[in-house]
């Protein structure tokens, strides 16, 4: 597990590394302009879409670790590659390469966490996984920021060098794993199936999971789908944000994460997981009733400010309660030997969600910011709607796992109780 946590913080560092500069990259230090530039960043995101659910049955088939393997390799070649190209065809090639070996890690690191934890001991990994990636993430965006220079493209070709060497040094890294035992498509139970088909079939009638996949694509599209592009459109045109406040407030929402993430771990653990994800919903309507005072109301700059990066805050409250709570209720909602397939329709679904909701909040608070605003603030009530539905749907031990436990101990105890006469 160790080696799994080490192998999320590494892989997240490559991704903070070089996808926030690669806009900069192909436009201007490549020269390709802005529509090649667009164009790399949709195929970043075209090519996970298209390898998530090949992905997902590649892990259920051969196990998470191969898949991973296969993932790191490929990131690296695409890294590598992207730092030599100079046309676009070779450009876009490299993206691909990139996004999809990126995309295929995260179902396959995911699923190498069910393997390894209990139900009991799953809410800690993940949050710890989250954690990671988030100290990733940053530690990887900012010394990425400080070697990079627009006038010089031997320092982009450094960078994507140094991405590529900490993809393979990952693939050393994580060939030391030895995985224990887990059941394959070919050991799951008869009902798992035994094609493609038959996997995605059984996945469609696991209402819980459909329900759950919704609730996802509505999480990530009100939330993760609105920091890079609608949020900080709208704080910069409408609450009259600089650039600085916007870089503040991106950091209070990392802070609050790495603050908060284990701080609430105690308090999700002892709590139904469909009611962790209720507040989260409201949690995140007070983020977008603060973001509405900073753009529609009449404070000062100081006061707008403030707002807006209290809302960043807010929105990283919301992950550090989900982290432990969505990723461990996919992996119980998944049948035996399943957990990959379940991941990568998950892993799918979010990539849905942070496609479409770039291209819709970005316009939309550029040009109709207390429609935004509002639009939005009624997507958060609605996870609270969506999260209270599905929790009619879980078992107990499903939606709360740490209580089911509690109770089977409580009864155990109880049968070995002397009797007295």
């Amino acid at each position: 597990m160790r080696r799994i946590h080490v192998g999320n913080a590494l892989s997240a560092f490559g991704l903070g590394f070089t996808v926030p500069y690669l806009y900069v990259y192909v436009a201007q230090v490549r020269g390709l302009g802005a529509m090649t530039a667009g164009l790399v960043l949709a195929v970043f995101a075209v090519a996970a879409l298209i390898v998530l659910p090949f992905a997902g049955r590649a892990i259920v088939r051969r196990g998470p670790l191969p898949v991973l393997l296969a993932a790191l390799v490929t990131a690296a070649l695409g890294a590598l590659s992207l730092g030599l190209a100079g046309g676009a065809a070779s450009v876009l090639a490299s993206a691909a390469a990139l996004g999809a070996g990126q995309a295929v890690m995260q179902p396959a690191l995911a699923t190498m966490i069910v393997d390894c934890s209990t139900s009991e001991t799953r809410s800690r990994a993940f949050a710890t996984q989250f954690f990671l990636q988030n100290l990733g993430l940053g530690v990887g965006g900012l010394i990425g920021g400080h070697l990079v220079d627009t006038t010089r493209v031997s320092s982009f070709t450094l960078l994507f060098a140094i991405e590529a060497a900490v993809f393979l040094l990952l693939v050393v890294l994580m060939s030391t794993v030895r995985m224990p035992h887990a059941p394959r498509i070919e050991e799951a139970p008869a009902r798992a199936g035994r094609s493609a088909r038959d996997s995605w079939r059984q996945l469609a009638r696991n209402r819980a999971m459909v329900q759950l996949c919704v609730l996802g694509f509505v999480l990530f599209f009100a939330c993760y789908g609105q920091f890079e592009s609608g949020l900080s459109a709208y704080g910069v045109e409408a609450a009259g944000i600089s650039t600085s406040a916007l870089g503040t407030a991106l950091a209070a929402n990392t802070l609050m994460i790495v603050v908060a993430q284990f701080a609430v771990l105690r308090f999700v653990e002892r709590r139904r997981r469909s009611r962790v994800i209720a507040a989260v919903g409201l949690i995140w309507a007070l983020a977008w009733t603060v973001a509405a005072y900073a753009g529609l109301g009449h404070g000062s700059r100081a006061m707008a400010t403030a707002a807006f990066v209290s809302t960043y805050a807010l929105f990283g409250l919301g992950e550090a309660l989900l982290s432990p709570t969505v990723a461990p209720l996919v992996a119980d909602l998944a049948p035996d030997g399943m957990a990959g397939q379940y991941n990568s329709a998950f892993a799918l679904v979010k990539q849905l969600a942070l496609a479409v909701g770039p291209a819709v909040g970005g316009p939309l608070a550029a040009s109709l910011p207390g429609p935004y605003v509002a639009t939005f603030l009624l997507f958060s009530l609605g996870i609270t709607v969506l999260a209270l539905r599905l929790g009619r749907g879980l078992t107990a031990v499903q939606d709360h796992p740490w209580g089911a436990r509690s109770r089977v101990v409580a009864r155990g105890a109880a049968a070995t109780e002397p009797v007295s006469a």
